[in-house]
């Protein structure tokens, strides 16, 4: 009775082996005949303008051939994702930009510490195996808030759903919009603005036509280029230092190396002067703080004294001229002078001698160290629980043909996955190598090309100040946002600008896959969830998915705006959007599977509970609009809100529960169906 349907299920894997095959080979043709025109003289920005049309253009001719009306199609992908394919999918979805482009970075940056991103979101994975995906696909529906509405009963709780589906979603989609104005604006010449709205447009086209079906699909292509992207420069750079083409092997002797040069350069007299300069600087930042209003009227008062003197006595031209400019770059106000002393006593930060990057917990003292141990357990906490209670990653399992092919997505979804992040400390330490040992040292008249372009280009990422004045580079001179790491690895490595622009495509296809997830996520909460299940139930599929397009495109719209203002810390908008699925979702997902007991009012409390007490955390902890943020809880980050969200919510929960009636018979019976997956038949439909 069976063999029919598994019969096409192989048929259909091997249709898309083979069109995903000549997808890849076609890919390497296209990147062959770019690097011949551009040893043939083609411009870089002609090239950008390829990269960037030709990539998009591809995601839309995909979009366009997943056209559909259909309610299973468009929600869910038809439900006959192969394992495979639908982990290329899950890995591409969830390689957002601050993964493709910010992981290696942060290791950069925080070298061990980092490491608390890559455990806790690998580590999230084994959650979703082990307590969620195979229940909520055979569950069957279409969307999270499907699932608590139906375990729970009544409205109240798929209301709540719906709200922390669309805040965790549009908080993380932000940074995923952020990063395409970044890239696109990095690799075309355009502004930041105009390139998120250029970006968008390239988001719209892989979803607004097709759904979850196209999104599918333009994430499998997706994943091929983004792994091609980071995997191509990371291995020519570690056979440039190393000699070995596997970078995951070979980076443990370029650690050694680097943790050899951070002890020489902790002990440089040069090193040690500038950051002796920096610290003097700090210091006197710190006391005009204290008194800002008469700092600034003393300084300035004594700058136009002096020159007045130096006309007085007929100083050189030199002297005057210098008198005045420093004259003219001071501060015209008191707000402006408390801006560059609140700048100049950042420097203090960077005075501190180099952390060695392999060695765990940075802090001067025990007590830093102490609170740098529990944020690094804390993120592994928020991280892997966010993971496993993301409504657009969970539902990714909701397209797959059966439960047993959603276990076997789990693991592909990982393997995918493990691939990049086994790469980002890799990259990291060869990078850091190349840093330490080509670029420090350097005269700052002849800087490698990478880095003299990229101070150029973007300040933020790549910055120089000669504190000493003796035009020679010193490490604690330097200014390297997380990033640059990624995108400049080609000309780190002295590769053809062709890599570098794979990898802006790479990056690309980070951004514009997750944000499509995300906003088909937020889409699907407002007609399916809100409209559909509570305001319309009569309303006919076409009605349906018209409505969600139309939802898609504002919402879409209005993230693309609020990323224009550039609404701040990536890393935190991305962090907190998985403290906020942690605190809302994970307590009542869990205790809806595993527990019988658990009831309507318990899940709305424990929700309540737990998101409000995220929120609120970060509210206090976090500086929004220039506020003053409260002290932290046992040290711990903003972005570790769900270390108290989740537990809260998880109490309130079970004490609630326990407090009133439990649930109706018929809702025990589908807590049963759930929990054993094996079981193929649709307890829904059944029902209905």
């Amino acid at each position: 009775m069976n063999n029919a349907p598994k019969q096409s299920n192989r048929a259909f894997f091997k249709q898309l082996q083979g069109y995903y095959s000549w997808y890849t080979g076609g890919f390497f043709a296209f990147l062959i005949v770019l690097a011949i025109c551009e040893q043939l003289g083609m411009s870089r920005a002609t090239m950008g303008y390829i990269f960037l049309f030709a990539t998009v253009g591809l995601y839309a001719g995909i979009g366009i051939m997943s056209r559909t009306t259909d309610a299973s199609e468009y929600y869910v992908a038809g439900r006959r994702v192969p394992a495979l394919f639908n982990g290329m999918a899950t890995g591409a979805d969830w390689m957002s930009a601050a993964s493709f482009i910010g992981m290696a970075g942060t290791l950069y940056l925080s070298g061990f510490d980092g490491l608390a991103f890559v455990t806790g979101w690998t580590g999230g994975y084994c959650l979703v195996a082990m307590l969620l995906a195979p229940y909520l696909r055979k569950f069957g529906q279409f969307t999270i808030p499907d699932f608590l509405g139906e375990r729970y009963g009544g409205n109240v709780v798929r209301s709540i759903g719906i709200f922390a589906a669309i805040l965790c979603s549009f908080t993380y989609v932000i940074a995923q919009i952020y990063g395409v104005g970044l890239i696109t604006s990095r690799f075309t010449g355009l502004e930041f603005g105009t390139g998120v709205f250029v970006g968008l447009a390239g988001i719209l086209v892989c979803s607004f036509l097709g759904g979850m079906k196209a999104v599918t699909w333009t994430q499998v292509a997706q994943y091929i280029i983004l792994i091609i992207a980071y995997l191509t420069p990371l291995i020519w750079l570690s056979v440039k230092h190393t000699g070995n083409p596997i970078p995951q092997i070979a980076y443990g002797g370029a650690l050694a190396k680097v943790t050899a040069r951070e002890k020489v350069l902790n002990a440089d007299p040069k090193e040690l002067e500038v950051r002796a300069i920096m610290k003097g600087r700090a210091d006197i930042a710190v006391a005009a703080l204290k008194e800002p209003d008469t700092t600034f009227t003393k300084e300035k008062a004594g700058l136009e004294a002096n020159l007045s003197s130096l006309k007085a006595a007929n100083a050189p031209a030199g002297q005057i001229t210098k008198a005045e400019k420093v004259i003219a770059d001071y501060p015209k106000d008191l707000a402006g002078a408390k801006s560059r002393w609140a700048k100049e006593k950042g420097l203090a930060v960077r005075a501190e001698p180099i952390f060695p990057h392999a060695q765990p917990f940075k802090g001067k003292d025990q007590a830093e160290k102490d609170k740098s141990r529990r944020n690094f357990l804390g993120i592994v906490f928020c991280m892997m629980i966010g993971t496993a209670s993301l409504p657009h990653i969970l539902v990714r399992y909701y397209t797959t043909p059966s439960v047993r092919e959603a276990r076997k997505s789990v693991f592909w979804s990982l393997f995918f996955i493990f691939l990049l992040y086994f790469s980002a400390p890799a990259l990291a330490v060869l990078a850091k190598y190349d840093v330490y040992h080509f670029l420090v040292g350097s005269q700052y008249a002849a800087l490698p090309a990478w880095a003299a372009s990229w101070a150029k280009i973007d300040p933020t990422l790549l910055s120089f100040t000669d504190f000493n004045g003796d035009g020679i580079v010193q490490l604690a001179e330097i200014v390297l946002g997380t990033d640059i790491i990624v995108l400049a690895t080609p000309e780190i490595a002295g590769l053809p600008y062709v890599i570098s622009g794979l990898v802006a495509a790479g990056g690309l296809a980070a951004a514009l896959s997750t944000a499509d997830g995300l906003l088909l996520t937020i889409a699907n909460a407002l007609s399916h969830d809100l409209y559909y299940k509570m305001v319309d139930p009569s309303a006919s599929t076409a009605r349906r998915v018209t409505i969600s397009k139309g939802l898609l495109l504002f919402v879409a719209l209005l993230a693309a705006y609020v990323t224009s203002l550039k609404p701040g810390n990536i890393l935190f908008l991305v962090g907190a959007a998985f403290s906020l699925a942690a605190s809302a979702f994970f307590p009542a997902l869990v205790c809806g599977v595993f527990w019988k007991r658990a009831n309507k009012w318990g899940a709305i409390a424990g929700m309540i509970a737990g998101l409000g007490m995220a929120m609120f955390y970060m509210v206090r902890t976090y500086s929004f609009f220039g506020g003053v943020p409260a002290n932290e809880w046992f040290g711990f980050s903003p972005i570790c809100a769900g270390v108290f969200g989740m537990p809260l919510g998880m109490a309130v929960l079970i004490i609630v529960s326990m407090m009133t009636e439990p649930p109706r018979r018929e809702i025990q019976e589908f807590v049963e169906h759930c929990r054993y997956p094996n079981l193929e038949s649709d307890f829904i439909t059944k029902r209905s």
